[in-house]
């Protein structure tokens, strides 16, 4: 007699309840190892056994079974992992950090010069602290990282061009964490001197991102996109310049250094945002800091990736942006950015930053932060 569909459900249930018991079981298992291996001085983690249980799974089932089988039973034992670890390492001491406060008087490295957006985000950063100004972003990190300024202001992020490569970069090669960050609104203007004909305009100088994020306006009217460290700066240059060259800038830089604006709004998406981030060499944590972000490089094997958000599923942490940049001068290697909801003052946050330091290769905090 065939079975209805109530059945065939009532008897995927009864299997369930078993999985279910027997999970628990293995789980219980899973925690006497590890209090042994502790105990006795062990290596609590074992490659090898994982690889072991793997072929023997691979070796009980049908050939087209090996693969879910696979990653059934790799996916059970990363919960065991992440589970062994909290349990074990409930102890684990939170990060050393300061408290962060914005309002004093600070040294403050901005990239660009007056009117920049860096500019703009600096003021809703640190409102009682006079800038000083760097040519490139890269003599940003620098200042902050030699001491000569308290805190540096750089763009990370563009809703409409994505994200800065650059900051990304920077972020890997200096010993620096992310203790704030803000929103700007771009409204990107079209400038030129005010004796320059737009008919004579074939060239335009703005930061690689301001080009990116007006690339229809630019396409549209047959202009030459020509690269510059920052939108003021380019504005700059542009007041300089005895040829018929035009900035993309801010409406702000533009009146300030006595361009005429040839057009407005010009930029591919009507709200256009970037957001900024406040860097820092001490560890400065805001009181209600929400945001965590870390830089981490995964194993070239199958499902890493996946066995990596296993790890933030397991902890119930929500993950908020995940990202891959290339790595310079390496075969095609990447770094993941990860943001995620979080303060390591949290037991289960700072529990999961020790683990994935543990079992990487190469894993960096960035930082945990606001918006403000």
């Amino acid at each position: 007699m065939e079975k209805d569909l109530t059945q065939l459900r009532g008897e995927i249930n009864e299997i369930d309840d078993q999985i279910l018991k027997l999970f628990e079981k293995r789980m219980k298992i899973c925690y006497d190892v590890a209090e042994y291996k502790i105990a006795n001085k062990m290596q609590v983690f074992h490659p090898e056994r994982e690889n072991q249980i793997i072929m023997r799974v691979r070796d009980s089932v049908p050939d087209d079974l090996q693969n879910p089988a696979e990653t059934l039973f790799t996916n059970i034992m990363d919960i065991s992992k992440c589970k062994q670890f909290q349990r074990f390492f409930s102890d684990a001491a939170p990060l050393e950090s300061k408290p962060l406060e914005l309002s004093g008087n600070y040294r403050l490295a901005v990239p660009g010069t007056v009117g920049s957006y860096s500019h703009v985000a600096a003021t809703q950063f640190l409102p009682n602290s006079e800038p000083m100004f760097y040519d490139s972003f890269g003599e940003v990190f620098a200042a902050v990282e030699s001491g000569t300024a308290d805190f540096g202001v750089v763009p990370i992020t563009n809703s409409t061009a994505g994200t800065v490569t650059q900051t990304y970069e920077l972020l890997r090669m200096y010993d620096l964490t992310i203790c704030a960050a803000t929103k700007v609104r771009a409204n990107h203007v079209l400038c030129v001197r005010q004796e320059t004909d737009p008919k004579d305009i074939t060239k335009v100088y703005s930061h690689e991102q301001a080009l990116m994020q007006c690339s229809n306006y630019l396409a549209e009217h047959g202009y030459s996109a020509r690269p510059y460290e920052n939108t003021a700066l380019a504005a700059s240059f542009v007041k300089e310049s005895d040829k018929p060259y035009a900035a993309i800038c801010s409406d702000f830089s533009a009146k300030h250094w006595g361009l005429k604006i040839v057009d407005t709004n010009i930029a591919n998406a009507e709200s256009n945002y970037t957001r900024f981030i406040l860097i820092s060499k001490d560890l400065k944590l805001a009181e209600d800091a929400n945001i965590i972000s870390v830089a981490l490089r995964l194993p070239h094997q199958t499902s890493a990736l996946y066995r990596l958000l296993t790890k933030f599923s397991v902890a119930g942490l929500n993950l908020t942006k995940l990202e891959s940049r290339p790595i310079a001068n390496t075969d095609f290697d990447v770094l993941f950015y990860l943001d995620f909801e979080g303060s390591i003052n949290s037991p289960d946050v700072i529990k999961l930053i020790r683990e994935l330091y543990a079992e990487l290769s190469y894993m960096k905090f960035l930082g945990n932060y606001k918006e403000i």
